[in-house]
């Protein structure tokens, strides 16, 4: 869900990219970083310091 429908994106200088979702049971938003094929999962963690899209 959160590589296909994130709430927000971004590339890091690596080529790896980050995606956002908000997930309501954690009341926080995932971070889930793939690879730069946008599809290998490399990590995904609760991130606490992300406050949503601005």
């Amino acid at each position: 869900m959160a590589i296909k429908n994130p709430a927000y994106c971004e590339v890091q200088p690596d080529g790896r990219i980050r995606h956002w979702i908000y997930i309501e049971e954690l009341g926080k938003y995932l971070r889930v970083v793939t690879l730069e094929d946008g599809i290998t999962v490399h990590n995904a963690f609760p991130d606490r310091d992300f406050k949503g899209v601005k």
